[in-house]
């Protein structure tokens, strides 16, 4: 079921900077938000362990003392948690950015950042999560909506269940995410710069690899022959082309 509009959603922030920490917690209380702040990986860890229903969301940095964001992320998602990630980070190169999506993060903001735009994101990132909350239970009432076929796989995008040859598959929340856009945009040809701008929440003129990791990915799990690939097509020097058949 969606949240009670009388609870506030409950935010960690992982960062060891205090200042920072100290800031944003600060800004995001204003906002209405409840936040817990820890200052490594480890600490994380139990925190989430403890008390995964009582959390919305984590503001995760990447280079934290013992343990690394990449670490947290990786292990969360690993134990099936899939509670949203928004990566805050220094790291500004394309591999950060790829590795970080790689491991599970939902979006990747650099530091110095805009508070309008950190605000903006964990909003759309909540927002996506209750709907899916809400979706799952439909599911249990009976009352979810059917799935999507394709080749030999069956997706339903409000339970993120995800079957080929009827064995089970996990996704992450931006694979779902870039796997919808596509369906939804069957036979057209998709720029990069849309995909990154609609899919991942950035900007479409940055020079990054994980569009094309994410597409691999996509191959490995759907296609028969994923170097042959016949539903995730890449059309050199324009982008990419869904073909459901």
């Amino acid at each position: 079921m969606p949240s009670s509009p009388d609870r506030k959603p409950h935010i960690l922030v992982v960062e060891d900077e205090q200042h920072l920490a100290v800031g944003i917690r600060y800004n995001l209380q204003a906002e209405g938000y409840r936040v817990t702040t820890v200052d490594n990986g480890p600490a994380a860890l139990q925190f989430v362990a403890e008390q995964t229903d009582d959390l919305d969301l984590l503001i995760l940095d990447l280079m934290l003392p013992g343990m690394s964001g990449y670490t947290v992320c990786e292990t969360l998602r690993q134990s099936g948690n899939d509670k949203p990630i928004l990566v805050l980070s220094a790291r500004t190169l394309t591999e950060d950015r790829t590795r970080g999506f790689d491991v599970g993060a939902d979006q990747y903001l650099t530091k110095p950042f805009d508070l309008d735009e950190l605000l903006s994101r964990i909003k759309s990132l909540l927002t996506m999560y209750e709907r899916r909350v809400y979706r799952r239970s439909q599911v249990t009432n009976g009352t979810a909506a059917s799935g999507y076929e394709f080749a030999n796989a069956r997706v339903n995008f409000d339970t993120y269940e995800v079957l080929v040859n009827e064995e089970s598959v996990r996704l992450t929340q931006l694979e779902m995410k870039l796997l919808q856009y596509f369906v939804e945009n069957e036979g057209r040809v998709i720029p990069r710069s849309e995909l990154l701008e609609n899919v991942w929440g950035t900007s479409g003129e940055i020079n990054t690899r994980a569009v094309d990791q994410f597409i691999l990915r996509l191959r490995r799990l759907f296609e028969p022959n994923p170097s042959e690939p016949k539903h995730f097509l890449t059309i050199r020097d324009a982008g990419y082309r869904f073909v459901a058949r």
